[in-house]
């Protein structure tokens, strides 16, 4: 992931779990342990498409869902997997394998913090590194385990991806399956948003 996306998922995780829109960039340089020209470089395009308000003290979130959809636009998935192989089992079964380490995004994520699965899913996608590869050896036939780069501050949300790290993720997952699972997840961050 891009360091400007760190940005992105920063301010969404505010916005939508925590309830806070109103942020300064000196705040958030330090929280993310980025430069103030990179937050000012992240809200560039938010600015632009009036998805965020500057002021002189600071700025807003006025439009989250911009930022929601800007994110998942520019993310690239399938540049940040580090390694795929097979398991023959059941994905409940490779999520409980799974060590402490990880952070489940995608369909585990949803399918864990909300106790509720709107399709039957069979790939497992955690952020995670190649250490993995001790506990899932490469195997043969289509990938069913994908490990993608966890960065640094990935941590600090929990052992589930954020809300809009889920979203924009299944937005980049080529699956018939992740539509349903994109659907489900906007219509809660929706309601987050109306709160």
């Amino acid at each position: 992931m891009k360091k400007i996306e760190f940005v992105f998922r920063e301010l969404l995780f505010q916005c939508l779990e925590k309830g806070n829109r109103r942020f300064t960039q000196l705040g958030l340089s330090k929280e993310l342990g980025l430069s103030t020209s990179m937050i000012s470089f992240a809200l560039k395009p938010l600015k632009k498409m009036n998805a965020v308000e500057i002021r002189q003290r600071g700025f807003s979130v006025v439009e989250p869902r911009k930022v929601l959809y800007h994110w998942a636009s520019v993310r690239n998935i399938e540049k940040d997997i580090v390694y795929s192989t097979r398991a023959e089992m059941p994905v409940v079964e490779i999520e409980k394998a799974m060590p402490d380490d990880i952070v489940y995004g995608a369909y585990s994520a949803y399918r864990i913090k909300f106790k509720d699965a709107p399709a039957d899913y069979s790939e497992v996608y955690v952020y995670g590194d190649e250490t993995l590869k001790k506990r899932f050896p490469e195997a043969k036939g289509p990938a069913n385990i994908f490990v993608l780069k966890k960065d640094i501050s990935m941590e600090r949300y929990g052992k589930l991806a954020t809300m809009a790290q889920a979203f924009v993720d299944l937005w980049n997952i080529k699956t018939w399956y992740a539509s349903d699972y994109l659907k489900a997840l906007e219509a809660r961050i929706n309601e987050r948003i109306l709160e």
